[in-house]
């Protein structure tokens, strides 16, 4: 009976052999993409305000893709916050950056430049809107801010966005029927009681600027009712990404006393542009996953980040680097 070898000749049989070891080589690069050697180049991530979590995770992963890609150097830009994050990296002025996805899909809504070629990379964790008001304050309600001095947060930020939509939907014209301030987390806690009656906040629990004013407590929160999330989700525009729910006791305990707080959140994605280099956005991808824990002992909302939840980037499709890298950790 002829042998394998004997039909084909040890020629044959040697170029097969390497066919098939170039192939296997191919697929093993197909299924773990990230290779041996990590990808290097300069790449810009858009934060948010110092004092936010933004920021403060920006800075936090940097330091971990620096063990993870030390050729890679990366730049952290400060900003107002989802609403700039989602215009820089839709006209190229960032690469990567954290935005609220109520913020990602207005973007779209108004037809703005470049907002077809958004990516998403990971669903993050929630911001939660917080409402903050001086401890004796007579305000108990957002109807109750009609007349007052309110901050609502900078211009092109996630904050003015939701506060605008919320006062909206309770009535008030955020232009006449309040003092609108364009306070943010940097400066509205020092500001509150002295020209400022309450400031709204949007951001993941607990955030730096306020865990600092709440060891002396000084203020309490205004609940956010779900009637109002049911008022936003009947207004025309992409609203539909606000839920209801209650920020935890354990958020600033010194301050809600053992009681959650009825407000509501909305989703932060990791956001890119689609020509956002694919070995790059990979690697990242696996180091946010992966520094879950590492960045959530700083950050507590990052605990947050899941593998089973961060391909969920509605209203934005994957990033082909980033569904590279949940397509090979996929059991």
């Amino acid at each position: 009976m002829p042998t394998l070898f004997s039909r084909f000749g040890p020629r044959r049989l040697l170029t097969a052999a390497a066919a098939a070891v170039v192939a296997f080589g191919l697929l093993l690069w197909w299924l773990l993409p990230l290779g041996d050697r990590p990808p290097s180049g300069t790449i810009t991530f858009s934060t948010g305000t110092r004092a936010g979590v933004y920021h403060e995770y920006g800075d936090l992963l940097r330091a971990e893709l620096r063990k993870d890609m030390p050729g890679l150097k990366v730049r952290l830009l400060t900003s107002a916050g989802s609403q700039e994050n989602v215009d820089r990296v839709a006209t190229g002025a960032a690469d990567y950056a954290v935005a609220a996805a109520d913020a990602v899909e207005t973007y779209a809504f108004d037809d703005r430049p470049g907002a077809d070629r958004l990516r998403g990379v990971a669903r993050l964790y929630d911001d939660y809107v917080q409402l903050v008001v001086p401890l004796d304050s007579t305000i108990q309600s957002v109807a109750d801010l009609r007349g007052k001095r309110v901050a609502i947060g900078l211009p092109d930020s996630g904050v003015r966005l939701i506060a605008t939509r919320v006062l909206e939907a309770v009535g008030i014209d955020p232009e006449t029927d309040i003092t609108p301030s364009s306070d943010g987390i940097d400066t509205g806690p020092e500001r509150l009681g002295q020209g400022l009656d309450a400031f709204f906040w949007s951001g993941g629990l607990p955030t730096d600027g306020l865990q600092r004013i709440a060891r002396t407590p000084s203020f309490r929160f205004v609940p956010i009712e779900e009637d109002i999330v049911a008022e936003l989700h009947d207004q025309p525009g992409p609203t539909r990404y606000y839920r209801s729910t209650n920020m935890p006791e354990s958020a600033y305990p010194t301050v809600q006393n053992g009681y959650p707080l009825e407000t509501m959140a909305v989703a932060n994605v990791l956001i890119a542009r689609d020509d956002a280099d694919p070995r790059i956005t990979e690697w990242l991808t696996r180091t946010v996953i992966e520094t879950r824990d590492s960045i959530g002992a700083h950050v507590h909302s990052a605990q947050l980040v899941d593998l089973r939840t961060a391909i969920y980037t509605d209203p934005l499709q994957l990033h082909e680097g980033a569904r590279r890298y949940y397509a090979s950790v996929k059991p």
